[in-house]
């Protein structure tokens, strides 16, 4: 499991667009200029054809800036959801403009603050013209206040289906959310009888949003990788330089042994997190199991990496002027969206047949 010499190149290029460009700014030229929006895109529709190792390396780079750009919402939840549904008609039309960066996606998926799909009630009832009536609330809907294309699901006569929603279309009422974590934007969707166009087969939602959360935790976990190496070289760096009786701080030994134990479970969550990546981009049948077991190591990972920051850093490291509260609110966010830890790793039990599952 290791990077090519272009997988590398990526990375470099990525992270030279981040030191130039912070925050949103960030977003067009790495649309533009490196193409990240496309990545998993096919070059059918005007993308690269790559794989999940390739939004991997993106999404750890943008993981150890804590960038706010919506490539998570748009360009793995919207782009994997399009592709895994089969729907050739919607792909022609919507993949180029979200492969360019000119069209921002969200997934409305979320109800109750659960990612599972059996937790969606949200309603949908046939509507003259082939079209659809979509009626109920999504939650934690990743950068939903500003997409211009919302993919919603809900549950109708055949059971949980995916469908377009026109962002601005009456009935619908997005509202942009307060949250702990604010580098990531997040909204909540209201749908009161909006119309909708329905993408593939009726019914086949459950294995769309199934395959999707493998994608996304997957692609979280290397985010998660990434910010918890970025939080671990600050901690280090710090250590180097704090003096304390003497001495720099890092010199001391229950120190060093807690930075020694930071950094192999960060290594280990860079493992796991490898391991789901070449899984999704193989198509191999276990990526579930992969990618659940990568979603639980890492944010475990990255909420002890996040906490050690902020106890090493000492007074300093609970300032606002610092950025270790950053790196902890995000660690602690993370861990919940598409599901805590202990989520995952029932679903883990479950699939290896394991006793009380």
């Amino acid at each position: 499991m290791r990077l090519t010499e272009e997988q590398r190149e990526l990375r470099s290029a990525v992270r030279a667009v981040l030191e130039r460009h912070p925050g949103d700014a960030s977003w067009r030229p790495l649309a533009e200029r490196i193409g990240v929006a496309g990545l998993a895109v096919p070059e059918e529709y005007g993308g690269a054809g790559c794989g999940a190792v390739e939004v991997g390396v993106v999404m750890e780079e943008l993981g150890r800036e804590l960038s706010p750009v919506p490539y998570l919402g748009s360009a793995v939840l919207v782009v994997g959801a399009l592709l895994a549904s089969g729907d050739r008609a919607a792909r022609a039309r919507l993949l180029p403009e979200l492969a360019s960066g000119a069209v921002v996606g969200a997934l409305a998926w979320a109800e109750h603050g659960s990612w599972d799909v059996s937790a969606v009630r949200a309603e949908a009832g046939p509507a003259p013209g082939g079209r659809w009536r979509i009626t109920g609330t999504k939650e934690h809907v990743l950068d939903g206040a500003g997409a211009g294309l919302l993919l919603v699901a809900a549950r109708s006569a055949a059971g949980v289906s995916l469908f377009e929603v026109p962002a601005d279309a009456p009935g619908v009422r997005r509202e942009a959310v307060v949250t702990m974590d604010a580098t990531r934007a997040q909204a909540r969707v209201v749908l009161s009888g909006a119309e909708g166009r329905l993408l593939g087969p009726e019914g086949d939602g459950e294995r769309v949003l199934r395959h999707v959360l493998d994608l996304a935790c997957t692609a979280l976990a290397a985010e998660q990788v990434g910010a918890a190496a970025r939080a671990l070289d600050v901690t280090l760096g710090y250590a180097r330089e704090r003096v304390q009786f003497g001495r720099p701080i890092g010199s001391f030994q229950a120190v060093k042994h807690r930075l020694a134990d930071a950094y192999v479970l960060v290594e280990s969550a860079r493992s796991a997190a490898l391991g789901a990546s070449f899984a999704a981009a193989g198509g191999d049948p276990e990526l579930p199991r992969l990618a659940a077991a990568a979603k639980s190591a890492c944010s475990e990972a990255f909420s002890a990496v996040a906490g050690e920051m902020i106890q090493l850093h000492g007074g300093i490291g609970i300032t606002w002027e610092h950025e270790a509260h950053r790196y902890f609110k995000r660690a602690h966010a993370s861990a919940q969206l598409f599901g805590p830890p202990s989520w995952h790793r029932a679903r883990l039990a479950a699939a290896l047949g394991l006793p009380g599952a």
